[in-house]
């Protein structure tokens, strides 16, 4: 995939700037074949998480179910991380609802209409979440 690649490498680069507000990389460790991974994700930042949703027959985020330190490279830096995958329904369909919440650019992106006061419709959500799963990832303090 070339996507990817790309991706890493801008995240990498002095222009990481073009990407680094909405795109994040996470490097994790297999849980069976003990390889170092990383994967370039969209995110959206809710308080101190990032929020990340991938599909689920994608098998990327398996590794970190019940959570797993992780090193994510946001604004062109490398930090240490947790992040925890949840394929549970209703905890999918919370996520979307923080996500379309902070960011609702994200509505259209999940096929979710938003009422008159800007709030997802939850029935739209409850089918946006059917075929996903949500990471949440915080940084971790480096001081030990």
């Amino acid at each position: 995939m070339l996507f990817n690649p790309v991706m890493l490498w801008l995240l990498r680069s002095p222009f990481h700037f073009l990407l680094s507000g909405n795109t994040l990389a996470i490097t994790y460790t297999g849980r069976k074949s003990g390889k170092t991974y990383t994967v370039t994700v969209n995110y959206v930042r809710v308080g101190e998480q990032y929020l990340t949703i991938s599909l689920a027959r994608r098998t990327w985020w398996r590794n970190l179910r019940g959570g797993a330190q992780v090193t994510v490279r946001l604004k062109g830096k490398d930090l240490p991380a947790r992040a925890e995958a949840f394929d549970d329904h209703t905890a999918v369909v919370q996520g979307l609802a923080e996500i379309v919440r902070s960011n609702p650019k994200w509505a259209g992106y999940l096929k979710v209409k938003l009422d008159e006061r800007g709030r997802a419709s939850m029935v739209e959500l409850d089918y946006a979440a059917q075929q996903r799963v949500l990471v949440r990832t915080r940084l971790v303090s480096s001081d030990g």
